[in-house]
């Protein structure tokens, strides 16, 4: 089992989190994989996934021995936070802040990536105890807001989550961010003809981006 050090460790190195949100089990075992392939080290599973439960386990189980971080997101209570943590889940996400999550997975230690919006939001997540502040929705704000907000709380673990590319990642980082999360770009890249290389080769452009961006 990964300990909670390696598993921050795991997310810091690569900069960032693959959100597996895809409508079926086996597409996202395949996505998982594939993307494992192409050097992604943490993996969001999200508890809307049909059997996302069980992909979790089968991942971490799969996993176990390579380093990688399989977590679970859209985890809204303890309850949920228990379940997934028992399944195998290193690292639980939520869109919103859930003190009793936050809880569960401290006493479990995993890692939390809590979702938070206004300066009001973050801070409570961070005095809840999350390690990550999952910055959520990111379609309607960008880079300089996240500016704006780590000017007056500079100690603040932003990731934003969603909406990420090659092109526009490097400006998410000038602008503060621990790391980012990305799910299309990475997770759909194999609808056109079913090839998961394709899924392989755009996770490695991914994170090729990422290390530009912060060198």
């Amino acid at each position: 089992m990964l300990k909670k050090f390696d598993v921050l460790d795991r997310i810091n190195s690569t900069g960032a989190i693959l959100i597996v949100r895809l409508d079926s089990g086996e597409e996202a075992l395949e996505v998982s994989r594939a993307a494992v392939a192409g050097g992604i080290r943490a993996l969001e599973i999200t508890l809307s996934v049909p059997g996302a439960l069980d992909v979790i386990r089968t991942l971490s189980t799969e996993f176990a021995d390579q380093g990688i971080v399989v977590g679970a997101g859209t985890v809204l209570d303890s309850e949920a936070a228990f379940a997934s943590i028992q399944a195998g889940a290193r690292m639980l996400v939520s869109p919103n802040l859930n003190p009793a999550m936050i809880a569960t997975a401290n006493r479990y230690q995993a890692v939390t990536v809590s979702g938070a919006y206004t300066p009001t939001e973050i801070v409570a997540t961070m005095e809840a105890g999350a390690d990550i502040v999952k910055l959520f929705p990111t379609d309607v704000i960008g880079p300089d807001y996240v500016k704006t907000v780590l000017a007056p709380l500079p100690q603040a673990p932003i990731l934003p989550a969603g909406g990420a590319t090659p092109e526009n990642v490097k400006s998410w980082f000038d602008a503060g961010v621990v790391g980012v999360g990305v799910g299309s770009y990475i997770t759909k890249a194999a609808r056109v003809d079913g090839d998961y290389r394709r899924v392989t080769r755009a996770a490695e452009t991914f994170l090729s981006a990422i290390s530009e961006a912060r060198s």
